[in-house]
């Protein structure tokens, strides 16, 4: 099939491009932009005028709950509400249940989502055997298997000695290594961040010497092993520098957060909002605006949604006992508009932490617009004006904290290899 893309304007960080032009696609691959491949004939078209044009997002930690928590949601669900939030690539770490530390799991999670249809998948394999801590996982026949990096994911490693092994392993395989900054004693089974607002509500803390601490150990080992290592879901101003400070020395880093920590502080906390329970712990006003700063000035090369559904009765429990996490996939590009909106980015840098900059730590397939690449797409409408109301949401897990929040610019198409797998219904 033959189609075209007219008068939107098009966004793509990845080659400079921003202007009103036309895209034109051939089954799944975007063959000419601007003008046509000789002998193009569209049979069908597209009109965009007034309309943005950006590549697929590409979210680097999305869980899917399948295999083994369904009660939660399905590979099925959660990759339509991504669709529908305009992400056509996603990462899912690997702490399904079973562990993604075998070929076999891989091929499960990449067959269902084949199934479904609605987003390219992609697994992190384990760090270690069973995420136990122990021993290095098989990395050789995740490699193979098509993962495209290992983490350890929340679960803590037994020794210094284990994470150098498995990062020397890493390196030998050509693996990326996701890790998380997480120090599990200093952390001491805390719930929110360690401050005057935890303090006063009697809950216990996580220190920000958690991050750090972890960060400045395994940055010694990176420098020690040569591994190619991605820091997921920084928090705190002082991990920004610390890697900013390694990137500027040369270390083969890159590093993310969550787009919810780009909102919410410690405050938000403050009357035992269970929707705002999250891992790492919303942190102080200070380190939101130091997270900003590094999106700003290129530390912080990616923004993922940390999407994390769960079932009501998981978030209807004293602040502590609730599982942490957000549903974020619906949320991660409105987000990111309304840091356009205010000015902090500019549309193609917003747009760049979401598709090129995430699509580059993978090395996968997406996050363009370029001529041959796949017809990963999405049109969004800008001046669209709409509140987020979670019982309209796609996903299983409704518990979002931005309910009642008033968002300016909405998906209208997201395709898929030059299909389209969300629409949006006309407004009334």
């Amino acid at each position: 099939m033959r189609f075209r893309i007219v008068n939107g304007r098009v966004v793509d960080p990845a080659t400079g491009l921003d202007a009103v032009t036309n895209l034109y696609i051939e089954k799944d691959r975007i063959v000419g932009v601007g003008s046509p491949p000789a002998g193009f004939a569209a049979s069908r078209t597209i009109g965009a005028t007034g309309k943005w044009v950006i590549p697929g997002l590409v979210d680097l930690a999305a869980r899917l709950r399948e295999p083994g928590q369904e009660h939660k949601a399905t590979i099925e669900s959660e990759t339509r509400a991504a669709a529908s939030g305009g992400i056509t690539s996603l990462t899912c770490p690997p702490d399904t249940k079973p562990v993604v530390d075998s070929p076999a799991e891989v091929e499960l999670i990449q067959q269902r989502a084949a199934d479904a249809g609605y987003c390219r998948v992609y697994s992190l394999g384990a760090l270690t055997k069973g995420l136990e801590g122990r021993a290095p996982s098989e990395m050789a026949a995740l490699k193979t298997a098509g993962c495209v990096g290992v983490s350890q994911a929340l679960n803590p490693i037994a020794s210094p000695l284990v994470l150098r092994r498995a990062m020397e392993y890493a390196a030998s395989t050509g693996h990326k290594v996701f890790l998380h900054p997480l120090d599990f004693d200093l952390m001491d089974h805390g719930c929110a961040h360690e401050g005057a607002v935890a303090t006063r509500m009697g809950l216990s803390g996580i220190p920000e010497a958690a991050e750090t601490a972890a960060l400045g150990q395994m940055l010694a080992l990176i420098e020690q092993t040569g591994a190619s290592v991605h820091f997921c879901r920084l928090s705190t101003t002082r991990a920004v520098r610390m890697v900013a400070r390694a990137r500027y020395d040369g270390l083969p880093i890159t590093a993310d957060v969550c787009a919810h920590q780009l909102f919410l502080t410690e405050m938000d906390v403050s009357d035992f909002n269970s929707l705002c329970h999250t891992i790492p712990p919303l942190r102080t006003r200070r380190d939101l605006e130091g997270l900003r700063t590094g999106l700003v000035d290129g530390s912080i090369t990616a923004v993922c949604s940390d999407h994390q559904p769960h079932e009501p009765d998981a978030k209807r429990a004293p602040f502590a006992q609730t599982e942490p996490g957000v549903s974020g996939v619906e949320t991660l590009l409105a987000l990111m508009l309304r840091l356009v909106h205010e000015n902090l980015l500019t549309l193609t840098e917003a747009i760049s932490l979401v598709t090129h900059g995430p699509a580059s730590i993978t090395g996968i397939d997406g996050g363009t617009l370029s001529e041959g690449s796949l017809a990963d797409i999405v049109i969004i409408d800008p001046d669209a004006a709409w509140e987020f109301v979670p019982c309209r949401m796609q996903s299983c897990g409704k518990n979002s904290p931005f309910s009642g929040w008033e968002f300016t610019g909405r998906v209208t198409h997201t395709l898929l290899g030059g299909r389209i797998v969300y629409k949006a219904e006309p407004q009334a």
